[in-house]
């Protein structure tokens, strides 16, 4: 009896979607998946599933590189409401507390921004992805377990931007509660809920996230990307090549990092896992930092550390 045919196609890419509200990444990924009959992906940081916006998949080889994505800036767009908090501090949560926030100003709100700016200390969600002994904290939480402190402890996080867009008064919404737009400019690791939350806390109302958008991932913006709605529509009953017109080149997600180019001679060396050697990577790198390795024409090794004179590599692309 014949083997069974492996599934999918091994390509390699970035394909920047713009996740649709109501789903999680890993099904947005395996939705994308299928419609590229790709072999292997890989998404590069989870949306919760009531958030929208840009979310970087990498196909096959592009996934070695997905790694830099994941530890890039983000950018964010969401709407707190205020004078509400619930259990997982979005709007898919229960309701656990409620209170006027009719006297909550624009003013007030904008007095304490400040705070909440540059590097601080922020303790993530019981609901966050986060991972304790192997198993994410929101798994926990519905089993309702109680974890010790060590299980979520404060990180330190920088947020670059976080300012007000938007403020309308309880009069002003269906919900009877005031709501407040921002836009917040962060690292890795940042979580908008427990910013609303913190900052609920801050103004003594409560609050919780009741849109989250995010509008920018490290060079990524929104404006570029596709929903699967839209490559659903575009590939029909075609074949699934009909989309790769999407994937951008697999060493998107390092575009960052100093492009040194290397003889066909160095690339096979390199490719070897070997050093090979370079007076170009000096003069745009440091000893310890990262190059991309291309070949005269273009092509793309892989990446490597300059040590010792050498360019060592580090993650190499198998053709």
């Amino acid at each position: 009896m014949g083997r069974r045919p492996k599934w999918g196609r091994p390509i390699d890419g970035v394909l920047l979607l713009n996740k649709d509200s109501g789903m999680t990444s890993n099904s947005a990924l395996q939705q994308a998946k299928r419609l590229f009959f790709a072999k292997r992906a890989g998404h590069t940081g989870s949306l919760d599933p009531l958030a929208t916006g840009v979310l970087p998949i990498c196909f096959g080889e592009a996934t070695k590189f997905s790694q830099y994505l994941l530890d890039a800036d983000k950018r964010y767009l969401s709407t707190f409401r205020l004078g509400v908090k619930t259990e997982t501090g979005d709007c898919d949560g229960d309701v656990i507390e409620q209170q006027s926030a009719n006297h909550i100003t624009e003013a007030m709100i904008e007095s304490v921004l400040p705070e909440f700016r540059g590097d601080i200390r922020q303790v993530p969600s019981v609901y966050s992805a986060l991972k304790y002994q192997g198993k994410p904290l929101y798994k926990w939480a519905r089993e309702g377990v109680d974890l010790p402190p060590e299980a979520r402890q404060s990180r330190e996080i920088t947020v670059y931007d976080y300012v007000i867009t938007g403020f309308r008064s309880s009069d002003m919404c269906d919900a009877g509660y005031p709501e407040l737009d921002v836009r917040v400019s962060c690292s890795k690791g940042t979580y908008i809920r427990t910013l609303a939350e913190d900052l609920g806390e801050r103004l003594g109302c409560g609050a919780h996230v009741i849109r989250l958008h995010r509008q920018a991932a490290g060079p990524f913006e929104d404006t570029k990307a596709v929903s699967l709605e839209e490559l659903q529509q575009e590939r029909g009953e075609d074949p699934p090549e009909t989309l790769d017109h999407h994937l951008l080149p697999m060493d998107t997600p390092i575009q960052t990092v100093p492009r040194v180019e290397v003889t066909a001679d160095m690339g096979a060396y390199f490719c070897q896992g070997q050093p090979v050697m370079s007076l170009e990577a000096y003069r745009c790198a440091k000893e310890g930092g990262m190059v991309r390795v291309c070949l005269e024409d273009g092509q793309f090794l892989g990446v490597g550390e300059l040590i010792d004179g050498s360019i060592a590599p580090k993650r190499i692309v198998n053709y």
